[in-house]
């Protein structure tokens, strides 16, 4: 068994804190901006419409895995995982949104991950950080997207 190490990544992100929260809790396109996800399902919605229980399928390039994650939010700052079942021994992790400017935010996302076997540490820790840095970058990437669009169709109504 591996220990869960807590891997953390920060950077600012050229959308406000609403539309970072909205595009990481738009879980059915996940597929198409993260990498690794092949494929998402919510199973279970809280009264106000948010993911509760999301099922996820990655592709670890050894291997595609399947988890579901459960999901608790602070709306619009942030929201934390962990996981309830699936093909890994533990996942537990968090964004947190910070405002910097209308349309700036920092965004934190924190993760421990517990595979449920043995890999050397140094590369288990360098292959935390490249995982969780990379999901963070891509994120920034839809989040910006999503921002970039949202402007132009403000734009087009005027």
């Amino acid at each position: 068994m591996s220990a869960p190490a807590e891997q953390e990544f920060t950077t600012e992100i050229e959308a406000s804190v609403q539309q970072c929260f909205a595009t990481i809790t738009d879980f059915e396109r996940y597929p198409s901006w993260f990498s690794t996800v092949k494929g998402t399902k919510v199973l279970e919605r809280y009264a106000d419409g948010l993911a509760k229980r999301v099922a996820l399928r990655v592709d670890m390039k050894l291997k595609t895995i399947g988890y579901v994650l459960e999901y608790e939010y602070d709306k619009p700052t942030g929201l934390t995982w962990t996981e309830v079942e699936g093909d890994l021994e533990s996942i537990e992790g968090s964004y947190a949104f910070e405002k910097l400017g209308p349309k700036r935010s920092r965004v934190t996302c924190r993760q421990a991950v517990s595979i449920g076997f043995w890999v050397p540490g140094p590369l288990r820790t360098l292959l935390e950080r490249q995982a969780l840095r990379t999901s963070v970058l891509e994120f920034k990437a839809a989040a910006e997207g999503a921002a970039r669009a949202a402007a132009a169709r403000r734009r087009t109504k005027k």
